[in-house]
């Protein structure tokens, strides 16, 4: 392999951010397109339920933020895993063979659990959650209008996708700490009845103040913390 001097490495660093750069314009340009698109999607899980329900812009200015916003999340969707490819053919020549193998599925795998996590919380989590939420304001004992704002209602949701996609990470750390010595299958089986009273207690301040959602996270999540175990070597 052809070795290359700093400078070399620099100017292919800045050759391989330009690209990135390029493709996060691209993909915000195309998101301004499929913003409304996109906002159709978010808010489907809501309005599935609550079929005579309205959603309210409180400013002049809403529906335009709201698409760059959505625009800027969709680009970042799109680059990341492009991003994720240069990083990895960049750094793919100075790493050695067992290196190698110890990366890549990495990157393969984080993205796909993220979606995992991501479509657990829109077709599983939102229809039970909302529903709950609808059907408690509309028994409100003084007479109200439930018109939740656009921009709150999207903030949550894409909250929630997040946390989600986020907590669904857990069997690859677990188990990429096990195969760096980290962590032993041992102490995990050892430390499980604490790993699931800390899991409990994240479910509980990543979710909405309601028993259902709670445990439509806890549950998942510790089934991931027993996969892990499962997939860790022997000590």
């Amino acid at each position: 392999m052809k070795k290359m001097t700093l400078s070399q490495h620099f100017a292919e660093l800045r050759r391989r951010i330009l690209w990135g750069a390029a493709v996060f314009v691209g993909a915000f340009l195309l998101g301004m397109m499929v913003a409304p698109w996109i906002q159709q999607c978010l808010t489907w899980p809501l309005m599935n339920i609550w079929s005579d329900g309205i959603l309210l812009y409180t400013g002049l200015a809403d529906g335009l933020m709201i698409n760059f916003s959505l625009a800027g999340l969709f680009a970042l969707l799109i680059t990341l895993p492009f991003g994720l490819w240069q990083l990895w053919m960049f750094v793919e020549p100075g790493l050695k063979k067992n290196e190698r193998r110890f990366i890549w599925p990495v990157l393969v795998l984080s993205p796909g659990l993220f979606l995992l996590g991501a479509g657990f919380a829109f077709f599983v989590l939102f229809p039970v959650v909302f529903k709950f939420f609808v059907e408690l304001n509309q028994v409100a004992p003084v007479p109200s209008v439930l018109m939740p704002a656009v921009r709150d209602y999207l903030g949550f949701a894409i909250g929630m996708l997040k946390v989600f996609g986020i907590a669904f990470q857990l069997p690859l750390v677990l188990v990429l700490l096990n195969r760096i010595e980290v962590l032993k299958k041992n102490q995990m089986i050892a430390a499980r009845r604490y790993a699931i009273i800390l899991i409990v207690v994240v479910a509980a301040i990543l979710t909405p103040p309601d028993i259902v959602s709670q445990l439509l996270l806890a549950i998942p999540m510790w089934l991931l913390f027993e996969i892990s175990i499962l997939c860790m070597r022997h000590d």
